[in-house]
């Protein structure tokens, strides 16, 4: 029997990839997962039964279901017939109010919810910013706690608690590259604009991810199955419990990060190349920009090599090494 999956966040970066990641694994027939979408706003009508789809080779489009993580009332029911959870919702700005609402609140009534229903798995899609400021050199999940420092990490760090008190899975990414970005690349993009100039001798190392890969992670996660030889798709047992790390094995030099990103948006840069005490001197009237150049300027390298090196699809296995950031943002 196919398994029923809803998915959170499906207007969003890393869910609308989580979403297209599910849709690919239908067929005209109907067969693979049956995905359900939690949206804010009304969905648009269904065609009636008169109406056939263009594509006879289209497979049917999800389910979606009006409901609010603001609005814990709003999600009764959600859940039911439900076997698998993607939360991949959340908010990210000033709104502390919002932020807290969404991610903290928002998260323990869906998970309460998803427990009623006897949802049999729920994967968390969360970020290594729970661990709080650097530097992380080849940090693995066992060697960390989470140390929140804003309020946006510090409501994901509660919802990290609900899913994992439910039995749930919890994966922490670093730098989620590709379509959809609204964080790193913007970010960086007005760092080197206020700075008129690239950066020298900055080397240290980030982890990033491309968001197709950990939209195939999670969608792996979520469906992998036990049988009496392990779980299917050879993931480790320890693959359905915990938190875990969901980065590109090999890390990217904050010259890389930089560079490819300069590259891929074409932005001029005519200033000579600054220290990063340069760069500080620079930016100390624009704290969120400070913020930025801060973490880049340290190691934020998260391993967790061996559960990443077994999920399919993920840039595992021979040509690891060849993912870069360049190839994440599309870059020739």
């Amino acid at each position: 029997m196919s398994p029923r999956v809803l998915v959170t966040g499906a207007s969003g970066f890393v869910g609308g990839h989580v979403a297209a990641s599910l849709r690919e694994l239908r067929d005209p027939g109907g067969g693979g997962p049956e995905i359900r979408l939690l949206v804010r706003s009304a969905p648009e009508p269904s065609p009636g039964p008169e109406a056939v789809r263009a594509d006879p080779d289209t497979p049917p489009g999800p389910e979606a279901v009006r409901a609010d993580l603001t609005a814990p009332e709003t999600l009764r029911g959600v859940c039911d017939g439900v076997d698998v959870v993607l939360h991949c919702a959340s908010h990210v700005g000033s709104d502390e109010r919002l932020t807290r609402a969404v991610n903290d609140h928002g998260t323990r009534a869906l998970v309460a919810e998803a427990v009623r229903a006897g949802v049999r798995r729920i994967v968390y899609v969360s970020t290594a910013a729970v661990y709080g400021r650097g530097p992380f050199t080849r940090a693995v999940p066992a060697d960390l706690s989470p140390a929140p420092t804003s309020p946006t990490s510090r409501a994901r760090a509660a919802a990290e608690r609900y899913v994992l008190d439910a039995g749930g899975v919890v994966l922490r990414p670093h730098l989620v590259l590709g379509t959809g970005d609204r964080w790193v690349v913007p970010g960086v993009a007005a760092l080197l604009g206020a700075l008129g100039a690239p950066l020298k001798d900055c080397e240290a190392r980030h982890s990033f991810v491309a968001v197709t890969a950990l939209a195939k992670a999670v969608v792996t996660v979520g469906l992998a199955e036990r049988s009496s030889v392990g779980l299917s798709e050879g993931l480790p047992d320890s693959a359905l419990t915990g938190a875990h790390h969901v980065n590109h094995p090999r890390p990217a030099r904050t010259s890389e990060l930089l560079e490819a990103i300069s590259r891929h948006l074409a932005l001029p840069l005519p200033g000579a190349p600054l220290t990063v005490e340069e760069a500080r001197a620079t930016l100390r009237d624009q704290p969120r920009l400070l913020h930025h150049l801060d973490m880049l300027a340290v190691d934020h390298w998260f391993a967790d090599d061996e559960w990443w090196g077994a999920v399919p699809g993920t840039g595992n296995g021979t040509g690891t090494a060849d993912v870069s950031v360049a190839s994440c943002l599309g870059t020739p």
